[in-house]
Formats: structure tokens, C-alpha cells, sequence
């Protein structure tokens, strides 16, 4: 509602040598050094020893194993080893290499993405719902203000859509979610959209704020992936950052204009468009693009896996905070964070789940249109591969 806001959304482009997104296949998780290597090999070394030593246990005193697999015929058949009087000494290399395992194992445990679990929220009478809807509605006016490529979406379908988010939240047992802004991603060929849904209590129907094109996941290319479905929690665990603006060799400014904010959400198994398809791991975002060549192309299947929505839209969200309640969580305590601008106007209503679903429409409705003929021929040669 203010003049910064506009002034970052037509922010002017600066050149510089390293592109946002370089023709790189930068999404798949980088290879494990050696010493990495040799930490995991030895934490799978003493998982098998342990699981055969069980084995062999239970299958000498004819019980089944309990938290390993169950022992071969072969080793059922072996006598129970003899007890030692005393324990053998350890050598240095064995002391290593358990440090190492022990080392790799906590690794292991650290990058494991934590359980989504339901905020805290205050339990709210009725009037005070109606007051939480009547204001967070309010964001319907300044997202028709602000964002300049929106989709015109009939009643029937917002709630179509407000029933597949519920189906969504139900499946990762955040069915209760209520109190907070909640964006949904349709990845269908034939949608390609954003919307944003709000709701003040659990058991009303989630009401639309806005909509507007993007681009997900276009396979049958290397290294291009299907955006992932699922629900997926922004947060400072996985810092966001920001756009410099600057080609890449293509020529194109992948993350979009500078200043333009990257919703980064982590490592995440994503469907390979190539090949033989099964998975990998690659870096999902939520992103600008360059807003003169791939821009208006919202509304088909572009990117390389991440979401691309437009310039307008990622400055609204990020300017009124709509998936930032972890990040204010973080500014309430006391934390700068270099990435929130000190101008924003977070609202009360602050979220934090990103939740991609694929309707698989058969045919395109008349409020997604696709881009036309003078769009794509905008397009340079190799401008897919920019995220």
C-alpha cells in the first residue's frame, strides 16, 4: 500500500557477470565427497553387522528377530558363537571408523526434513471468525490493486479448488489448519495456476484471496523434473534469498528483476521428466522470471521443476508476508533477517505451506488461458533451462 512496494515490483535491471540461474543442471543434490562417501559405507558396514549379528542371535535360540531381518537358512543352521572372556581392543582405524559412522548417522538424522505439525492458534468465538474473515478478506482489494496478471476463477471452481487444498492438508494430517493464508499450486498442463485461500476456523470452507498463471515442471527434457506434489512448509530452515537481476549466458534473467525474492523449500524427492523417470533430489523454489521473455508465458509447463509465478505477485507475497509466519516468528524474537524488507506490511494472517496438487483437467478452462503465438516467439533457444 505504499510507494516502496511499487518501486520494487518496476525495480530497474542491473548487468553483471554471474547470471540468477545458469544453464546448469543445478536442481539435483551434489555428489558426496570422499570422506562422506567413506562415512556412509561405514554406517551401512555396522547396520549390516549389527542386523546379521541379531540374526544370527535369534536364530540360535530359535526366536524371530525383533528390529533387523529375519536369518537365512544358512545362518540358522550355524552354531550361536562362543562367548569371549574378555573383549578384544579396539584399533585405532575401528575407533575411526565408528567416529566416522557415529558422525554420518547424526548427519543423516540433522538432514531429515522435521514432521509438518499444525500451529498454534488461538480458539476463536464466532464473532471474533467473522472478524478474522472480514479482514483477511480484505486482501482481495490489494491483490487486484497490486498483481497485474490475474485469473478470473468462477465460484464453482474456488470451491472445487478450496475442497482439494482440505484434501491436501487432511493427507499430511493438517486437516485443522485454519487462522493463516494458504498458497495451492495446480500443476495440471491444463491449469497452470496460483491461488491463495484463507479461512478463520477449521470446519468453514477455505474462500479464495486471488489467482493468478505460473509455470511448473515441463518433462521430456534432461534434467527437467515435474514440480512435486505435496505440502511443503516455508521456512528459515531453508533461507530465502534474493534475485541480482543479471543474465545468464542465455541472455535470460532467470529469477526475474532484481531485487525479486526466491521462496527456497529445500531438498525434495522430484519425478525426472527424462530418461527412464523414478526420482532424484532437486532444490524446489517458488520464483520470478525474466519478465520479458518467459513472463508471459505463465500458464504452461516452462520450468525445470520450480514454480515461476509473475514479478507483481512475488512482491505482493512477499511484501505482506502471506507464507511468512515463520520467518516474523524468527523477527519477534529478537533475529535480523537481511532478506525481509524493513518496509513490509506482514499481516496477522501470515502462513507458512506451499500445497501442490495436479487436478489432471482434460481439457483447459476458458479462466486459464494459455499464452499465445506472440509470447512464445519470444522465446530464446535454451530459455527453459533457466531454473
Amino acid at each position: 500500500m505504499n510507494d516502496n512496494f511499487s518501486r520494487r515490483v518496476g525495480a530497474r535491471v542491473y548487468g553483471g557477470v554471474r547470471g540468477d540461474a545458469p544453464n546448469l543442471p543445478h536442481h539435483r543434490a551434489p555428489r558426496l565427497g570422499a570422506p562422506a562417501r567413506r562415512a556412509a559405507v561405514a554406517v551401512l558396514c555396522a547396520w549390516l553387522c549389527a542386523s546379521w549379528a541379531a540374526s544370527a542371535a535369534c536364530a540360535a535360540e530359535g526366536a524371530p528377530a525383533s528390529g533387523a531381518h529375519a536369518a537365512s537358512g544358512a545362518s540358522a543352521a550355524r552354531p550361536a558363537p562362543k562367548a569371549a572372556s574378555a573383549p578384544a581392543p579396539v584399533s585405532a582405524s575401528a575407533a575411526s571408523e565408528a567416529e566416522a559412522a557415529s558422525a554420518a548417522s547424526a548427519a543423516l538424522a540433522a538432514s531429515a526434513p522435521p514432521a509438518l505439525t499444525l500451529p498454534v492458534r488461538p480458539v476463536l468465538t464466532l464473532e471474533q471468525a467473522a472478524e478474522e474473515t472480514r479482514g483477511a478478506l480484505e486482501m482481495r482489494k490489494r491483490f487486484a490493486h497490486y498483481v497485474d496478471r490475474r485469473l478470473r476463477v468462477p465460484l464453482a471452481d474456488q470451491r472445487a479448488y478450496g475442497a482439494r487444498l482440505q484434501d491436501a492438508l487432511d493427507e499430511k494430517d493438517l486437516g485443522e489448519l485454519a487462522g493463516e493464508f494458504v498458497i495451492l499450486v495446480d500443476r495440471s498442463a491444463n491449469v497452470q495456476a496460483l491461488f491463495i485461500y484463507f479461512r478463520a476456523l477449521p470446519d468453514e470452507p477455505w474462500l479464495m484471496i486471488g489467482a493468478s498463471p505460473v509455470a511448473t515442471g515441463r518433462p521430456g527434457e534432461f534434467d527437467h523434473f515435474l514440480t512435486p506434489l505435496g505440502v511443503f512448509e516455508h521456512t528459515p530452515q531453508n533461507m530465502d534469498f534474493r534475485a541480482e537481476g543479471t543474465m545468464n549466458q542465455n541472455n535470460i534473467r532467470g529469477y526475474g528483476r532484481r531485487d525479486m525474492r526466491i521462496y527456497d523449500l529445500g531438498w525434495v524427492d522430484g519425478e525426472r521428466g527424462w530418461g527412464k523417470g523414478g526420482y532424484s533430489q532437486m532444490r524446489f523454489q517458488m520464483h520470478a522470471t525474466d519478465p520479458d521473455r518467459l513472463e508471459p508465458l505463465l500458464g504452461i509447463r516452462h520450468s525445470k521443476g520450480c514454480v515461476r509465478i509473475p514479478a507483481t505477485l512475488n512482491a505482493f507475497i512477499d511484501h505482506y508476508g502471506i507464507i511468512d509466519a515463520e520467518y516474523q516468528a524468527l523477527v519477534d524474537s529478537g533475529k535480523s533477517l537481511w532478506v525481509l524488507h524493513s518496509d513490509r506490511e506482514i499481516t496477522p494472517w501470515a502462513g507458512r505451506f506451499i500445497v501442490v496438487i495436479d487436478s489432471e483437467r482434460k481439457t483447459r478452462p476458458a479462466w486459464s488461458p494459455a499464452p499465445g503465438g506472440k509470447a512464445r516467439a519470444k522465446v530464446p533457444a535454451g530459455a527453459d533451462t533457466a531454473d
